[in-house]
């Protein structure tokens, strides 16, 4: 039933029973990992409110621990009980789907936010200021940068620890993207996690004005992407007359059977249904990153605080990719000779552009930034392949890939200077004498980034690519083999930067960090080794969550 017609039938019995409106059947446990973060976030904002300053941190960060590590718990109890293969169902009166694909990519973006947040807590890596420990965010987000209110709230100790329940409530629209079921869902969804991360991004604490700006950007730039998504969603009402991606399906594969009187004139109009199409596709490939909606990515990276630009390039790809699968797998099958030749260029101008433009760069945030487009156009190799190896390579690339970038960000947030962090890649030069661990474990991730065998990146990489070749975009993996040769050289001329380079005198020094980031990059190093070496497991478990609901 359509999300209008159970509106609808809301409304006749409600005049029918007057006083007696039925309560929607909401299936709680189904949903428990969803309603335990957000319920989380709400109760983040109540610490915020009612809780002393000097205890809001540690209240703040084991409240968001135990959230996401309960979520996640939830997730596998979900799986366990066969709701990702025999028990898979849609769930909230249509809304949203309880599958495998869903219940897998929320997996992934729970663990993400998890080792995220780790990152978000670090308070050890610039110097105490007035005696107390500093973290990456603005003291007082509100005060001009550099003003005197931002001084005092600096001589004061503030620490700016809604952080946390604003991450709580992305993660928890992140949940309900891949999962959404209808079109308004997914809207709902898209903007409950970006106008979160808007926020996130304006807070860093040192550069606030870049911040600032890279915030501004992306929240304009979003703002035109929601735009589009929205009107494509109207026009595809206007074609189908339902929001319901089982029934938008149906009209496009037997037209409609039950025409609405009230659309019956603009019902089955394909340039509704190619427009609405394209304009929701447009949408979901602004927050991809994908070419030629990859503008924002590199100056909002680049400017957001390192703990928020790898939270938001490991977990909003995850979320945004799982949409995409479910629109073009679920929703327009019978369009796939439609939309699939555009889905080629755009792969192929994603891989190229994202790896020759990576190649220019000379801040290292700016430069994953564009490494993070070229592996959104290898991802997209998997989408196009139409089948469900194309569906579980995906899956498997996108946990292989969220762990390294966020890996790769913490170990960023450890090379400062008296400025703060040394993005520059200059000041690189040498850190392999000066640090030999931490570039080392830099350089591991940076293999995985380029595929070298025996990293999850090529793993990931060889999953996407043969289900390409296997439903016949051979053509694609060639221009995808030739894009990660190119994208091998800005990764290995990093490498070689760091160890095979003098240090200079006045280099960056390499910031000791507490456990909370160490088991950040711990994690990620382990999870890049064990999918190279060890990957059948997880291609296997992905190959099993490769099934959408209809």
């Amino acid at each position: 039933m359509s999300s209008v017609a159970s509106v609808h039938s809301l409304w006749t019995v409600a005049a029918d029973t007057p006083g007696k409106i039925p309560a929607p059947h909401i299936e709680c446990a189904q949903l428990s990992p969803t309603l335990i973060v957000l319920g989380a976030a709400v109760i983040g904002i109540v610490i915020e409110a009612f809780v002393p300053r000097r205890h809001r941190y540690s209240s703040q960060l084991l409240l968001a621990l135990v959230a996401l590590a309960a979520a996640f718990a939830a997730v596998i109890g979900l799986a366990a009980g066969g709701f990702g293969s025999s028990k898979a169902h849609i769930a909230a009166m249509g809304a949203l789907a309880v599958d495998g694909p869903a219940l897998f990519l929320q997996g992934t973006i729970l663990l993400v936010s998890l080792v995220a947040v780790f990152t978000f807590a670090e308070r050890r890596l610039d110097p105490a200021a007035h005696g107390h420990h500093v973290d990456s965010f603005a003291p007082q987000p509100a005060a001009v940068p550099g003003g005197a209110a931002e001084q005092a709230a600096v001589k004061a100790g503030f620490t700016t620890t809604e952080v946390f329940p604003i991450a709580l409530f992305a993660v928890g629209g992140m949940l309900v993207f891949p999962a959404a079921n209808d079109l308004l869902t997914l809207f709902i969804a898209l903007e409950v996690f970006s106008l979160p991360l808007y926020i996130l991004c304006a807070l860093a604490r040192r550069q606030r004005l870049l911040s600032q700006e890279a915030a501004v950007k992306y929240f304009l730039l979003g703002a035109f992407s929601s735009a589009f998504l929205l009107f494509g969603v109207a026009l595809l009402y206007g074609y189908a007359g339902t929001v319901t991606y089982a029934g938008i399906a149906e009209v496009i594969s037997d037209g409609a059977k039950q025409i609405d009187p009230a659309l019956a004139g603009a019902m089955g109009n394909d340039a509704l249904l190619l427009i609405g199409a394209a304009l929701v596709l447009m949408g979901l490939l602004f927050k991809v990153g994908a070419v030629p909606f990859h503008m924002w990515t590199p100056d909002v990276y680049q400017g957001a605080p390192t703990p928020v630009t790898g939270f938001m390039a490991a977990a909003t790809k995850v979320a945004a990719f799982g949409a995409l699968l479910r629109l073009l797998y679920v929703v327009l099958p019978g369009m796939r000779w439609d939309w699939q030749p555009v889905m080629w260029g755009v792969a192929i101008i994603t891989m190229l552009g994202g790896a020759i433009v990576a190649i220019t760069q000379t801040d290292i945030k700016r430069l994953l930034a564009y490494s993070s487009i070229a592996h959104a156009g290898f991802i997209l190799a998997g989408v196009i392949a139409t089948s469900e190896e194309g569906i579980s390579s995906v899956l498997f690339y996108l946990g292989a890939y969220s762990f390294v970038t966020l890996g790769a960000f913490a170990v960023v947030t450890l090379v400062r200077d008296a400025g703060g962090e040394a993005t520059q890649l200059s000041k690189w030069a040498g850190l392999g004498r000066r640090s030999p661990l931490v570039a080392a474990v830099f350089a591991v991730f940076l293999l995985a980034f380029a595929g070298i065998p025996l990293t999850s990146g090529f793993a990931g990489k060889f999953a996407v690519f043969k289900a390409a070749a296997q439903s016949g975009a051979g053509w694609l993996v060639v221009v995808g083999v030739l894009s990660s040769a190119i994208a091998a050289f800005f990764y290995i001329r990093v490498i070689v930067l760091m160890f095979f380079n003098e240090p200079k005198a006045d280099g960056p020094t390499v910031a000791v960090p507490s456990p909370l980031t160490t088991t950040a990059i711990a994690i990620g190093v382990a999870v890049t080794l064990v999918l190279g070496l060890a990957p059948q497991y997880f291609l296997d478990l992905a190959g099993q969550a490769g099934v959408f609901v209809r």
